[in-house]
């Protein structure tokens, strides 16, 4: 079946059609149609009651109904290979913490808004690898992933490649979507993170190194000063010092490669 194409009781429909279908019903211009699929499936299914009463004499169940399926069904990764590490408040059991940040599970989101900063960091070392977050992040959040850390109990952009979360930091050309001191964004930042979720895709293979935010690409560089160890995720504090705004992980999954 050519890719981009659905049968649905033996008709055929493009996934395009289903899409803007699912774009009119639930009044939302994502920024890509694998985006749509990935964060809004829940939104859809949770107003499902109401837009039967009010929308569907004006559009197709059957469209509907494929729309639902396929949006369920690309809401993970589906290639194999995929390792989740938290999901729904769940895994923490991976991860080791130092710092003092107040790491919890609140209504099934792993968050952390106070202290001076800290990270939680995977007890498994990688060396070529995918990583795919779902986050959200305040406008003042100050967070990211270090990845290949050379020394696990001393975190920090000097001995691993630090993805970076900070929508307003200092020097704007390190912050969101940027590796710190190796991969810089355009000034003023375009892909921001604050006051929404967010999908961080991160490869690693060998000296390769990309980061994409919600299906944008941000850094494509080579760069070979670290190639193996943990990851982590940050929470860090704000600007001076200033408490920063919470950082609040969905789902987190790694991909050896």
């Amino acid at each position: 079946m050519p890719s981009g194409v659905a049968i649905f009781n033996g008709i055929r429909v493009s996934w395009l059609s289903l899409v803007r279908v699912g774009r009119r019903i639930i009044g939302v211009s994502p920024p890509g149609d694998r985006q749509f699929r990935e964060e809004n499936t829940m939104n859809l299914l949770s107003r499902l009651p109401h837009l039967y009463l009010s929308r569907l004499p004006r559009i197709s169940l059957m469209l509907l109904a494929a729309a639902l399926a396929l949006a369920g069904c690309a809401s993970t990764p589906s290639n194999s290979g995929w390792i989740t590490l938290l999901d729904n408040g769940k895994g923490l059991e991976n991860f080791d913490r130092i710092g003092d940040a107040n790491w919890r599970v609140e209504d099934g989101l792993v968050v952390a808004d106070r202290g001076k900063g800290g990270h939680l960091v995977t007890k498994n070392s990688y060396r070529n690898f995918e990583i795919r977050a779902e986050f959200w992040a305040a406008t003042d959040t100050n967070s990211g992933i270090f990845m290949r850390a050379t020394d696990r109990n001393k975190i920090g952009s000097a001995n691993s490649y630090e993805v970076n979360i900070w929508d307003i930091r200092p020097d704007p050309k390190y912050g969101t979507g940027a590796i710190v001191d190796v991969a810089a964004v355009p000034v003023p930042i375009k892909e921001t993170a604050g006051g929404k979720w967010n999908v961080m895709q991160i490869t690693a293979n060998g000296p390769q190194l990309t980061v994409r935010l919600n299906g944008v690409m941000t850094v494509n560089v080579k760069d070979d000063r670290y190639t193996e160890g943990p990851f982590t995720l940050q929470y860090g504090a704000g600007v001076k010092g200033a408490v920063g705004g919470p950082i609040k992980w969905r789902k987190v999954q790694v991909r050896p490669l």
